[in-house]
């Protein structure tokens, strides 16, 4: 028997550390369960990935442009020109693999802006290349939510019928595919698989508040509306920074992907405070040895919330979707969510200081939480060596 064949693949090594902590986690497990696996990726940042992690990895468009506005004739083309290539492509890689793997991530939403023609065409071409070809696809762990735009909507539907293999992050995301169509009697749900990743220690009591901040312009419903969503959210989480500053706290900014630097960049030159400072972090891991030597964080981007929410600190989300509400809730902190697109600082102060008053119980709580999730994630990485196990081997 040749050894298995797996595949990884979405939009990995393109600077979002969520993402990036996705794969970390499936990855730990693969070496540790299945050492004799053969691993590649199709993803968006081949080169970061296999720096990072050592395993090759092919970009995910055939056209360097996909993400960036076509405003020539020639780009258009080049787009165009793209999707036909890009279908011959990922049938290619897909056939080469027994089992593909698409790690956690929101792959099946459009909580924040979104084109069809972009990531989503691009994941049912992968899904659609597995049945032709027999390459199990499993979405693992992975996040959904309502669609307002009918031709995501429809893509995103076709994909997830197409995978062999289906598992969520939390109910309403199943609960959201079952509404779009898709038979979900046999999915499970499952914790975030960043929660898989190691805890760092925590650290003594610093009187820090790590704020995770996010380009935030609302989701893909509110297109219209995007500047001014924006100009409400930088302006309220500013007002929060240089309230704290103002009480003579330090403050770390923290970021999950590489666009938030701009707003980092705002709230820094709009506080001007030493005790305001932002955290160089390239990692889940990073992320999370921060929020450990944290005494409370506060926090937009959902993989912020789970770094700080696996370290155990008490944590307010300023929540900018449903799926932060849930993974708050699932961790015993739900009533701690304020609204990102309505971001008012003396609310959030509020909040904050009921937090910091309960952080002995709210830390307690984590801890308690922390222990369910390790046991129902042991169910998870069953359920996929269940599957490498019962892939069909294909000759090379």
């Amino acid at each position: 028997m040749t050894a298995v064949r797996v595949g990884v693949f979405g939009l990995l090594g393109s600077g979002n550390l969520g993402n990036d902590g996705s794969l970390e986690a499936v990855l730990g497990h693969l070496r540790a369960e299945h050492p004799d696996a053969v691993v590649d990726a199709l993803c968006g940042g081949p080169g970061a990935v296999t720096a990072r992690y050592g395993i090759p990895a092919t970009r995910l468009h055939w056209y360097r442009g996909e993400y960036r506005t076509a405003s020539r004739a020639s780009a258009v083309a080049g787009k165009g020109i793209g999707k036909l290539v890009d279908v011959v492509r990922t049938a290619a890689w897909v056939r080469r693999h027994d089992v593909v793997i698409v790690p956690g991530m929101g792959v099946l939403e459009a909580t924040l802006p979104l084109r069809p023609w972009g990531f989503p065409y691009a994941l049912f071409l992968l899904c659609a290349s597995g049945r032709l070809v027999g390459t199990r696809v499993a979405l693992v762990g992975v996040g959904a939510g309502p669609i307002g735009n009918r031709p995501t909507r429809t893509l995103v539907r076709w994909s997830a019928r197409l995978a062999r293999y289906r598992s969520y992050r939390d109910t309403q995301s199943r609960d959201a595919m079952r509404e779009m169509g898709v038979d979900t009697a046999r999915d499970e749900v499952y914790p975030d698989l960043a929660f898989a990743l190691p805890t760092p220690p925590a650290g003594p009591a610093s009187g820090t508040v790590c704020v995770g901040v996010m380009d935030f312009h609302g989701g893909n419903d509110d297109r219209a509306r995007a500047d001014e969503i924006h100009r409400r959210y930088l302006d309220g989480t500013t007002r929060f920074v240089r309230a704290l500053a103002d009480d003579g706290r330090t403050v770390r900014l923290l970021t999950g992907d590489a666009c938030d630097a701009p707003v980092v960049a705002a709230i820094l030159d709009a506080v001007d405070s030493p005790l305001v400072t932002a955290a160089e972090a390239g990692s889940l891991a990073d992320l999370m040895k921060e929020t450990a030597a944290a005494d409370t964080v506060v926090a937009t981007r959902y993989h912020n919330l789970v770094c700080a929410l696996k370290a155990g600190t008490p944590t307010l989300a300023l929540s900018y979707a449903a799926k932060s509400d849930a993974l708050m809730d699932r961790m015993g902190l739900g009533p701690y969510c304020h609204p990102a697109r309505e971001a008012d600082a003396d609310r959030l102060l509020e909040q904050f200081r009921e937090v910091e008053k309960r952080s002995t119980e709210l830390r307690k709580t984590l801890a308690e939480r922390n222990r369910t999730v390790t046991a129902q994630l042991r169910r998870q990485f069953a359920d996929l060596t269940a599957l490498l196990l019962h892939a069909p081997r294909k000759a090379s």
